[in-house]
């Protein structure tokens, strides 16, 4: 097997496993989220402000990680495009 081929399978093996363990994370603060969303409904103790920045809270983790997602599909991309590059090498 020679080291492009095996390079490549390499970065697709990680881009792979870094999609599932992203997906699998992503479904888990969601339900953590809607766990959450429930005790606040219940929760009339709580202020409205407080429940508020809680929400706040959980939009901004949520941008921070379509971010993140965003600027490993990138890598990943630029890193599959540099190898694709070298098949004629």
């Amino acid at each position: 097997m020679d080291q492009l081929r095996l390079t490549k399978q390499m970065i697709e093996f990680n881009k792979t496993t870094f999609d599932n363990t992203f997906n699998a994370m992503v479904l888990l603060q969601e339900q953590t989220e809607k766990m959450v969303g429930a005790f606040m409904e219940q929760a009339t103790w709580i202020p409205n402000d407080g429940k508020k920045a809680l929400s706040d809270w959980v939009e901004s983790l949520k941008k921070g990680r379509g971010e993140f997602k965003k600027a490993v599909d990138e890598g990943f991309t630029k890193v599959e495009s540099f190898f694709a590059g070298q098949q004629g090498s």
